[in-house]
């Protein structure tokens, strides 16, 4: 299939998912009476993955991106159509329900003592680059220890969470050589030979977050979040030596998160 392809198939998948969420989530809403919530947000993303040494500080630094993304909330305690509280339960004033469309793209190169060394090893892992180039669509449940009515009423209050969740995940990757054509003596270290991937893919990964809500205005709301996401597979950044032979690369991808954005209460 060509990338042409390929995108557009990713694009129909995503459209299929999103119109799935929204439908549950008004769905819900029409049968239950909860409100809803829209937001944005933009930020960084730190790519942990073959590329590199794991725990090593100059590879944490230099594979690193960017992130955008949107997001739905239901929110439990207040009911739109009637301009009203729900009533009062713990679950109601203290959880909410997001939904999330978010992209992160990320320029990948290796990093640490292996690229220092002046040898044909090292030359080939300087030479060798990649990306990854990921949208995630999914749904994620947040926990928030103070009241959500209280903070809702008070302009200025700060409203910490905690969240877990699942989403579903396209990549495309692009590894290659500015020596030459990947799988050659010349480019490409042993271990790498058949474990690279220019083709992306789709997978499951779950996330798991901290962050906190500032009461901005009756109907807005500032937020800061800090997430960890690990992905089912370890072909989201396009290198996946054996982890039999090689077992400093057992590990999957994984990200760390760190973004800010605006959300609007929808009454």
């Amino acid at each position: 299939m060509s990338d042409n392809g390929k995108i557009i198939a990713m694009t129909k998948k995503c459209k299929t998912l999103l119109i799935l969420l929204l439908g549950v989530n008004f769905s819900m809403t029409a049968q239950f009476g909860f409100s809803h919530e829209v937001g944005a947000f933009v930020g960084g993303v730190a790519m942990q993955s073959d590329f590199g040494v794991r725990h090593d500080f100059d590879t944490n630094k230099g594979n690193t991106g960017f992130a955008v993304g949107l997001v739905h909330y239901l929110n439990f305690s207040y009911r739109a159509e009637c301009n009203c509280y729900t009533p009062e339960t713990y679950f109601n004033d203290h959880f909410k329900l997001r939904s999330e469309l978010s992209y992160n793209s990320t320029n990948l190169e290796h990093f640490g003592k292996w690229v220092e060394k002046n040898s044909i090893t090292g030359n080939q892992l300087k030479a060798m680059k990649g990306e990854a180039k990921v949208t995630d669509i999914g749904m994620q449940l947040e926990y928030f220890p103070l009241s959500i009515r209280e903070f809702t009423a008070t302009d200025g209050a700060w409203g910490p969470f905690i969240g877990l969740g699942a989403h579903y995940t396209f990549f495309q990757n692009g590894t290659y050589s500015e020596l030459g054509a990947m799988d050659t003596p010349i480019s490409t270290p042993i271990k790498y030979y058949g474990a690279w991937s220019d083709e992306g893919g789709s997978t499951w990964s779950v996330v798991a977050s901290v962050g906190t809500r500032y009461k901005l205005t009756e109907l807005s709301d500032l937020f800061a979040e800090v997430r960890w996401q690990y992905y089912f597979s370890d072909w989201v950044d396009g290198l996946n030596p054996d982890p039999e032979l090689y077992p400093e690369n057992k590990a999957n991808d994984w990200n760390a998160w760190f973004h800010f954005g605006y959300i609007y209460y929808l009454n």
